[in-house]
């Protein structure tokens, strides 16, 4: 049986050129490795780097070896590496965090709010406490904000960020887009932000809904409306800053310096999500820089010399039934390679990520397939 080889590695990322890196994907095709190894060779070649996951289990920072409780970003130390693939740029480091909503949220009321009663009122505000917690959506904008703030610091040169699986990394990336659309509704002028924000004078229908709710206050006693128009109220002088801050994220996911990966393998089941990720993206209009199929195969082995080996007889049957098993998975392999290639968006990469044989466990293990990511 003749030797058939593994698409070769022609294609790569330039990360130098890079300020941010998001890896989508579904879960289980190693999108935390990879987005881990992107990291890791960017600070090994000198580069400082931020990795943040938004995935709610903390797979990110036990592939790097950290504490899931941590606060805040903590650095990764990269003395394992082996001398030669490290830089001796004092400039280098790794930090690796995994997003806390509340905290998040807590750390931008301080920082923006008009003044400090201002900010104390919202923070102890029962409504906002549960929100902050709870509604669906807050992660999203939290993620949103954290990683405008890591990518801000001039002190970092490339933020990664690992997703969450699926629909709900598409979910955050849309972010942006839906926070401007809810500072912008109606239903903000209902509840009583201030109608200078936007311009919008309130309509009839939301004269009639307010008297409806006031209505059903009085009645249940329950001070729904007035809670949440001060609730909402007590935001008065931050909606421009929300809404600054979402554009200027939408913004950042659009820009050169930013490449949008899709990670998979090279199974049917993962192709057809890869292909409903690139569709997605494309109809959000973001751009995908590369798509990477991790755990590749390796190369078939040569069968020429099992007829002709020293072993006993039921050894070579297997073997050769081994090998023509092996061959068939590699062709099937090999043709979904192909099929991947034929959806590949105008402009983007397809990488292949060979397997370890290994799940890996430490920094060097991430340093090599970071190896196989990226141009130098």
């Amino acid at each position: 049986m003749k030797s058939k080889s593994t698409p070769r590695q022609t294609e790569s990322l330039d990360l130098a050129a890079l300020k941010l890196v998001v890896c989508l994907g579904p879960g289980g095709v190693g999108k935390t490795t990879i987005s881990a190894a992107f990291a890791v060779d960017a600070a090994a070649h000198g580069s400082s780097v931020d990795v943040m996951t938004v995935d709610p289990a903390p797979r990110l920072l036990d592939a790097l070896g950290l504490d899931a409780n941590s606060a805040g970003p903590v650095e990764v130390g990269l003395d394992t590496l082996q001398h030669s693939r490290r830089s001796k740029s004092n400039h280098a480091r790794l930090r690796a965090l995994r997003l806390d909503p509340k905290r998040t949220f807590d750390a931008i009321i301080a920082r923006y709010a008009p003044s400090n009663a201002a900010r104390d009122v919202i923070l102890e505000n029962p409504i906002y406490r549960n929100l902050s917690n709870a509604l669906a959506g807050v992660g999203d904008y939290m993620a949103m904000e954290k990683l405008l703030e890591l990518a801000s610091n001039p002190a970092t040169d490339m933020v990664v960020l690992d997703t969450p699986p699926a629909s709900e990394a598409l979910d955050f990336l849309d972010a942006p887009r839906r926070l401007l659309e809810l500072l912008n509704s109606r239903a903000i002028s209902l509840l009583g932000a201030p109608g200078g924000i936007f311009r919008r004078r309130l309509r009839l229908v939301d004269i009639a809904a307010r008297a409806v709710l006031a209505a059903f206050d009085r009645v249940t006693g329950l001070n729904l409306l007035r809670d949440v128009q001060a609730f909402v109220g007590s935001f008065d002088g931050m909606y421009e800053g929300f809404a600054a801050r979402a554009a200027s994220t939408q913004e950042k996911l659009r820009a050169r310096d930013t490449a949008i990966v899709i990670v998979t393998t090279a199974e049917a089941s993962r192709i057809a999500q890869a292909r409903e990720f690139i569709e997605a993206l494309e109809r959000a209009d973001l751009r995908v820089a590369a798509l990477i199929v991790n755990r590749v195969m390796a190369q078939m082995p040569d069968g020429t010399k099992i007829s002709s080996a020293k072993i006993p007889a039921p050894l070579k049957k297997k073997l050769k039934r081994t090998l023509a098993d092996y061959g068939a998975l590699k062709t099937r392999e090999e043709n979904s390679l192909k099929a991947l290639r034929d959806c590949l968006p105008k402009g983007a990469v397809l990488m292949v990520i060979p397997d370890l044989g290994r799940e890996p466990l430490t920094i060097a293990d991430l340093a090599e397939v970071g190896r196989s990511l990226c141009s130098r």
